[in-house]
């Protein structure tokens, strides 16, 4: 009687506090909810923690501005990287560079940034075991492996345009999803939901069409090397996505900047091995910074970004972003290539990019739902 009475009162007033406490907590919250905290408590919300469970708080407003320029950046990037490459072969048939030497000089830029961003990380948190770059060839012995399959995609990626034009190598891109979902689930045991097995499917059938001539005794507008290397590309593409990611679930803790400087240090070893196995004569004779321009400037400097602009996204907006990037940029790269390289629209490369749009969206949206 009297005893569970007070057993009662006081639960009610430990909840109502509890309650109370959540709710000061959060200072995001508008003003107007300001009536909720104290003792003006519903009794479905105390009900609700006397029976254990938690009160659903209102999510904090998020930062448009800092997504929506998130976003632009990483659909500018994504765009341009295909325009750049093929704009900056010379009469629109070979490269007068050497794409081992671009490809290595992305690669210090990239660790140049990486190591940048560490030193403000120390300035602000100091150096700590997590973020300090000495460490046991036990943890540097994984960042070979992504590193070399990294370095042999990027490479494939400068050939593939000598069959493909931008547009085609945007919708070929697309590829590498299908062979990471498939490699989730071998390497990492992860099991996709039944709509994202028919994404992905649909992101095969909508590259095929994409790729469908008219009017042509040839089935297929892209040449059979080209596919060759988009699959290739799609396979390597996914293999270092998944093994990066087996890395960093290794040790989530450690600073990504960290994770990146290691990686990108023998991406740069890599590349100089390639020099001088490949163009030792074409970098060592003609110099290496030979047939450099503005635009291949901007392109390695462009692949640079691309990176930093990925974390970026992982940081401050979502996975659906980049599902707006990849269809934006699809869309972007296609008008831009009309004037600039004659790019001429077909009925099955509209649908297929629409196809891929819808896939690619799926896709993601069935990941975020999990």
């Amino acid at each position: 009687g009297q005893g569970t009475g007070e057993v009662v009162n006081t639960r009610r007033t430990q909840a109502a506090t509890a309650l109370g406490d959540s709710v000061g907590d959060c200072t995001w919250m508008d003003p107007s909810h300001s009536a909720v905290m104290g003792k003006e408590k519903t009794e479905a919300e105390e009900e609700a923690l006397l029976a254990g469970a938690k009160v659903p708080a209102e999510p904090p407003q998020e930062d448009w501005g800092r997504k929506s320029i998130v976003t632009l950046a990483l659909t500018i990037l994504t765009s341009s990287q295909g325009l750049l490459i093929a704009a900056s072969k010379a009469q629109d048939v070979r490269y007068d560079y050497s794409v081992t030497s671009a490809n290595c000089t992305v690669e210090v830029v990239k660790m140049i940034m990486s190591l940048a961003a560490l030193t403000k990380v120390w300035k602000s948190e100091g150096v700590n075991e997590d973020n300090r770059l000495s460490t046991s060839w036990g943890e540097l012995c994984v960042y070979p492996v992504p590193a070399a399959l990294y370095l042999v995609k990027n490479l494939l990626q400068y050939y593939i345009f000598l069959y493909v034009d931008p547009p085609s190598y945007q919708i070929l891109k697309n590829l590498n999803i299908i062979s990471t979902g498939i490699l989730y689930r071998v390497f990492l045991k992860k099991k996709l939901s039944g709509v994202q097995w028919s994404a992905l499917l649909l992101l095969a059938l909508g590259c095929t069409i994409a790729q469908l001539t008219t009017g042509s005794d040839q089935v297929l507008s892209t040449p059979f090397m080209g596919l060759v290397l988009a699959i290739v590309m799609a396979i390597l593409s996914g293999a270092a996505g998944v093994y990066t990611e087996l890395i960093m679930k290794k040790r989530p803790q450690r600073n990504v900047n960290v994770q990146n400087v290691y990686l990108y240090m023998f991406g740069v070893i890599f590349n100089v091995f390639a020099i001088f196995l490949y163009d030792y004569a074409a970098v060592f004779g003609n110099g290496f910074f030979h047939g450099y321009n503005t635009i291949v400037c901007v392109m390695i400097l462009n692949h640079a970004l691309s990176g930093i602009a990925v974390s970026l996204v992982m940081k401050y907006a979502d996975n659906i972003v980049k599902v707006y990037s990849t269809s934006v940029a699809m869309i972007l790269t296609t008008l831009v290539s009309i004037p600039l390289f004659g790019f001429q629209l077909t009925l099955p490369f509209v649908l297929g990019t629409s196809v891929v749009s819808v896939a690619v969206y799926l896709h993601y949206q069935s990941k975020l739902m999990k």
